[in-house]
């Protein structure tokens, strides 16, 4: 710890979000063993109650100050939003790798600029509009339409980098007005009612090991979930958000070890493609911030 503490704030931020996405990428690898035994409302149950549980901990007698929002709309649908990016996710887990689907809702990034041009009427460049098309090219590189590879279970990904992007915009809107453990305790709110509703007509009895999972999936997610607040809180996005592309190698590491599944050379071609046309959109608008 004495090492971590003499580090630059900027240092901070980098290990905290690559150890974020590590975490969120083991979470992943759980989660898509575990839909093998129980329904994908089981799991997502798991991630959001169990949230809601270490968050209600932590919190303890700041809760009722932390759901105070001037934003009650936004943060609703934004849990909601951010629940929909897990529901998409762990079904595309059902029917491809980790590093498949990681590398398609890796196109969130560039759709977080293409949706903030739309809804938020930000100005987005010609070589910034190039950057998106050519990611999205890269994500055709991984799912192949028309091709023998193809199913339309690979679209599923699309909508978890669909579902992000929107979470991102409402983010940016709401601003730093408001504590980020108030955005965390309301998805936790908001995802576990709506999967304690749903659960119950899906529901199998678990295991001795797939409780063990389940309790993982919950306290791994929201570990990950708080090292990336806190990466975000000590160095700024521009620093920090490139770094959240470790989560493709993390997650190609945890398809190998767990799962035996190595990408096919397309799958990395297409990634590397949507990871360098991320970089570079980035690099265009932290250049455009910068009024550069």
């Amino acid at each position: 710890m004495n090492w971590f503490s003499r580090q630059s704030t900027a240092s901070q931020g980098i290990l905290f979000v690559i150890i974020s996405v590590c975490f969120f990428s083991l979470m992943d690898a759980v989660a898509k063993q575990l839909g093998l035994m129980v329904n994908v409302s089981q799991i997502l149950w798991a991630r959001y109650f169990g949230q809601l549980v270490i968050v209600l901990i932590l919190c303890r007698k700041r809760t009722v100050s932390l759901l105070r929002t001037s934003h009650l709309g936004l943060q609703l649908f934004r849990a909601l939003m951010q629940l929909s990016a897990a529901a998409c996710f762990f079904i595309a887990l059902q029917h491809q790798g980790l590093a498949e689907a990681t590398a398609v809702a890796d196109l969130a990034p560039v759709l977080i600029t293409l949706t903030a041009a739309v809804v938020l009427g930000e100005r987005i460049g010609l070589r910034r509009i190039i950057g998106i098309f050519v990611a999205l090219l890269g994500a055709m590189l991984i799912i192949r339409p028309g091709s023998d590879v193809f199913m339309l279970a690979s679209l599923w990904p699309l909508g978890t980098a669909a579902s992000i992007a929107i979470f991102s915009i409402i983010t940016r809107h709401i601003g730093p007005s408001e504590s980020p453990l108030t955005g965390l305790l309301y998805s936790g709110i908001v995802c576990a009612a709506i999967m304690c509703i749903i659960a119950p007509f899906y529901w199998t009895t678990p295991t001795p090991i797939t409780t063990i999972m389940m309790i993982c999936i919950g306290a791994i997610g929201t570990v990950g979930q708080l090292m990336m607040i806190k990466a975000y809180a000590v160095a700024p996005a521009s620093i920090v958000a490139p770094f959240t592309y470790a989560g493709l190698l993390s997650a190609t590491i945890w398809g190998i070890l767990f799962f035996d599944q190595w990408p096919d050379l397309w799958t990395c071609v297409g990634a590397l493609v949507i990871v360098t046309a991320g970089l570079y959109v980035w690099h265009r608008e932290t250049r455009a911030t910068r009024g550069t």
